[in-house]
């Protein structure tokens, strides 16, 4: 049962690798799949900045509010703290366009290369690993930082600064997490593999092909 079920995948696999018209195949399907990753990208980036952009703008317009006309003079404090907040983080938000759009008409203008198409993904995929980074929270960790020590110390209120500084970071990381990795996902689907003929090594990385047809494996090296 081993054997029957192995040797039509080996010749599949061999298929594969020997066929012109099914390289050819395997390249239309990783250039569509990039194609399409970075369409998706595309969507998720906008979402994802106007979304943010209104919930900033609503907390700004609300603070700005409460600054004034709130009756209480803790709420007004936290509220002109608030205000400068959601200017900072509404401003970087419609400023730090996400690449995705900018890739996905990169790669529609280009001339249809595979290996340009590859690294255009990969520079995408490194940009969302960086928005992710640790260097990637420090600005927030400054302003949310200043806005916690301003109510916590400068008003003598620690509990209140330091609710102020948990919820400014817990806000700031699902910000940075909702951020689009479609890329990401897209550069993975190939995963690491080495190969020995004998004496030969070969090194590079494969996927699952799933086609009409058949199913199959794809080597990339």
């Amino acid at each position: 049962m081993l054997r029957r079920f192995f040797l039509p995948f080996a010749s599949a696999v061999l298929m594969l690798l020997v066929s012109p018209l099914a390289l050819a195949q395997q390249s239309s399907q990783e250039y569509q799949a990039y194609e399409d990753a970075l369409a998706r990208g595309e969507r998720h980036a906008n979402v994802w900045q106007y979304g943010w952009a209104g919930v900033y703008a609503s907390t700004l317009a609300v603070n700005v509010y409460q600054a004034s006309e709130s009756d209480s003079r803790d709420t007004r404090y936290d509220a002109r703290v608030g205000t400068v907040k959601s200017a900072l983080a509404l401003a970087g938000t419609l400023m730090d366009r996400q690449p995705h759009p900018a890739a996905r008409r990169q790669l529609r203008e280009g001339d249809g290369d595979m290996e340009s198409a590859r690294r255009l993904l990969h520079e995408v995929a490194a940009e969302e690993r960086q928005r992710r980074s640790l260097e990637a929270r420090l600005g927030s960790l400054l302003v949310n930082t200043a806005s916690g020590l301003l109510i916590g110390v400068g008003d003598g209120r620690g509990r209140d600064g330091a609710i102020n500084f948990a919820t400014g970071m817990l806000v700031s990381e699902l910000q940075l997490q909702t951020q689009p990795r479609q890329a990401s996902v897209a550069i993975n689907r190939f995963q690491p593999a080495r190969v020995s003929f004998g004496d030969m090594h070969l090194e590079g990385e494969y996927a699952l092909l799933l086609m009409p047809n058949q199913v199959g494996v794809a080597l990339r090296y």
